[in-house]
């Protein structure tokens, strides 16, 4: 059933459709009678997992597939080819397994098959190991998203996890410089108006949480194939009024605490102009930045969250206490 001159999974790479391929499929000859496809199958007994069974022609290239049901009402005589379904999804054996996962993800087949650049059918992928796939790549973004390592493990040596997370973490140093490099740019204002210390955390927390939420579903959306070419623009556009939805709901709080907690309807309406105008940016880079990402051929999660946290913080910073800034003959 299965060609004895066929590519082993060790000829692709790991991380390809063809090396993670299973040798263990079921495939008949399309010029085979109905009786005689019955009669093969019976006898491989156990021999082969039955998730489907192929059709190939002479050159082994796909051709189609079998239903049992159609198999087992057909006239004996009928050859395989005629009752095969022809519409076959197949992945070439050099596709990258994330890649393969999105072809997948969307049908509910026990297996996919792989090819070759002939079309000639080389082996299976099992659902089971699609789903491990997701599972894995899925877990490298999210410790890609925080600046460690994919292949990082809970166990790996020290050393190794060293130098996965301490570049990243020396980048998070540099980026912290900036955004307390844009405090001290109002120094004067936080000495004149000290509550503004205690609600700066609150401002670029909020962004910061704000823009997560948005990386975290544009990254899944790139990851599943949802974010197409041409589409990137509805997404930043959606995101954005998300977050003047967000910012405006949680501006209104924000300055009714404020209000109530200083006595001031400005310093109110200060932090709650730069809680929305802060929310709007993060929901804005939290699209652009994994979508810019994969335009530039870069892995979208790699370490976005630290970029994010930088742009949320300059920004919440900036606009709370350049708001003060400008109202402070109002605050005092």
């Amino acid at each position: 059933m299965i060609p004895s001159l066929m590519e082993k999974p060790h000829a692709y790479p790991s991380e390809s459709a063809g090396g993670m391929m299973s040798l263990e499929f079921t495939a008949l000859p399309k010029d085979l009678a109905v009786g005689e496809a019955i009669k093969r199958i019976r006898s491989l007994g156990r021999q082969n997992p039955l998730s489907y069974v192929y059709v190939t022609d002479e050159e082994n290239r796909l051709e189609g597939v079998l239903s049992m049901r159609d198999l087992v009402l057909a006239h004996p005589e009928t050859t395989i080819e005629s009752i095969m379904l022809r519409e076959v999804v197949s992945v070439p054996a050099r596709m990258d397994r994330e890649e393969v996962a999105k072809v997948a993800l969307n049908r509910r087949y026990l297996a996919i098959p792989v090819v070759d650049s002939e079309a000639r059918l080389l082996g299976i992928i099992p659902s089971e190991d699609l789903i491990q796939v997701v599972e894995r790549e899925a877990s490298e973004d999210i410790q890609k998203m925080f600046g460690a390592g994919g292949d990082e493990q809970v166990f790996s040596p020290v050393f190794f996890s060293l130098r996965k997370r301490l570049p990243w973490l020396q980048v998070n140093l540099a980026t912290a410089f900036l955004a307390a490099a844009v405090v001290g740019l109002f120094e004067n204002t936080i000495a004149r108006i000290t509550a503004l210390a205690v609600f700066l955390p609150v401002v670029a927390g909020q962004g910061g949480n704000t823009g997560t939420q948005t990386l975290a579903v544009v990254i899944r959306g790139l990851a599943l194939g949802e974010v197409e070419k041409g589409l990137a623009g509805r997404v930043v556009m959606k995101e954005m009024s998300l977050g003047v939805l967000n910012g405006i709901c949680v501006g209104l709080v924000t300055a009714g605490v404020a209000i109530l907690w200083q006595g001031n309807p400005f310093f109110g309406l200060v932090i709650g102009l730069a809680m929305v105008a802060n929310m709007v940016v993060a929901s804005i880079s939290g699209a652009l930045i994994p979508i810019g990402m994969r335009a530039l051929g870069w892995d979208p999660a790699q370490s976005s969250s630290i970029i994010l946290t930088t742009i949320t913080d300059v920004m919440g910073f900036f606009s709370f206490l350049g708001l003060a800034t400008l109202f402070q003959h109002l605050l005092v």
